[in-house]
């Protein structure tokens, strides 16, 4: 189980072959890498399955590879149909899904050898085999908005912009920007290209990164046609038998940074709300992941002593509307009764 979504094992994967397994989407949610936190947001699992599920079917159209099956109709189980017979395209669904079959592939343990000797990749991938998800994700970029990690680590000239410091507002990049970071570690981080290729094993970084641009214009593509703007999102992979195919999710306003007339539409605006709203905690989250830095340990969580405050009730029901009228406007199907996007993220502006 992740912090957000659960998951079920139908068949194991094994060194030799793809198993097959669900994602159950929860509506809980998690910011900056604390686990599931105190609240849960009515109708978020069921927008993310929509949407996941409706950009994977957007990616086999245009030949990429997923480990996407389909999504189990949530009408069907209700009338008594085994989950794995009531599979079906997500048009076929009767009512918003929460759960999305897929392929499944081995993910062996990544041991930690204390600060020194840090991570054991080699150990990873000696387990794993020739059928593994890949330790990575690979990260693409179209904008800069506000909140982005990329303008603490890159100086704007880098991407050739004409200023020497970041604006406050969103920077569109003149090329779309790939980058790698962990997967697994505690602490996500930033990779150079050499360090991704040693750590994606049997898999190849330039192949990684094809796949992830072009996951990128498909995304990129349907959001120019709904009115929205894709600022950035990642990918993550498996390798089995010599083929990449892209994994978990893909497309979402969890995974992805998408904004619409201006106004963020993803999972920013909660990050913004706690920064705004609870920024002691925020600060704790900070000082927690520096202090692990020298410590045998890599997990800083326990290191944090505050604990994040609950959302108020007016901003849990602007986020679950945010959630739902999103994946209606970028579906272009009505799936949830929800406002129209506009006013949906009306609700949601900071003051």
């Amino acid at each position: 189980m992740t912090s957000v979504k659960e998951f079920r094992v139908v068949e194991p994967a094994t060194a030799d072959g793809l198993g097959r397994g669900r994602f159950l989407f929860t509506d809980a949610y998690s910011v900056f890498d604390w686990g599931q936190m105190p609240d849960a947001i009515p109708k978020k699992g069921a927008s993310l399955c929509v949407m996941g599920a409706f950009n994977f079917e957007r990616l086999a159209a245009a030949g990429v590879a997923t480990h996407y099956r389909g999504v189990v109709d949530p009408a069907a189980v209700e009338s008594g149909a085994d989950p794995e017979d009531a599979v079906v395209p997500l048009a076929d669904a009767d009512a918003p899904p929460t759960e999305m079959a897929i392929d499944l592939t081995q993910v062996p343990d990544l041991p930690y050898d204390g600060p020194d000797a840090g991570y054991d990749y080699d150990a990873f991938h000696a387990a794993a085999g020739d059928t593994y998800l890949v330790p990575l994700e690979v990260v693409f970029r179209n904008t800069v908005p506000v909140g982005s990690s990329l303008r603490r680590r890159r100086d704007p000239s880098a991407f050739d912009l004409p200023f020497d410091e970041w604006p406050a507002g969103s920077v569109d990049l003149p090329e779309p920007v790939v980058e790698f970071s962990t997967k697994y570690e505690q602490q996500d981080r930033y990779l150079s290209r050499e360090e991704a290729d040693r750590i994606a094993g049997r898999a190849d970084v330039d192949a990684l990164e094809t796949l992830a641009r072009e996951v990128n214009r498909v995304v990129t593509d349907r959001a120019e046609e709904t009115g929205f703007t894709h600022a950035d999102g990642k990918i993550e992979c498996l390798y089995a038998g010599g083929e990449l195919q892209v994994a978990d999710v893909v497309g979402t306003f969890d995974e992805n940074r998408f904004a619409y007339d201006g106004q963020q539409v993803s999972k920013e605006v909660i990050r913004q709300w706690y920064k705004r709203n609870d920024p002691e905690w925020v600060a704790a989250v900070r000082d927690a992941k520096t202090a692990v830095a020298d410590r045998d340990t890599a997990d800083w969580r326990p290191l944090c002593e505050p604990a994040p405050t609950t959302l108020p009730a007016d901003v849990l029901a602007a986020a679950s509307a945010m959630y739902a009228a999103g994946a209606n406007a970028y579906t272009g199907t009505e799936w949830f009764d929800a406002p129209p996007i506009d006013e949906a993220l009306a609700a949601v502006e900071p003051p």
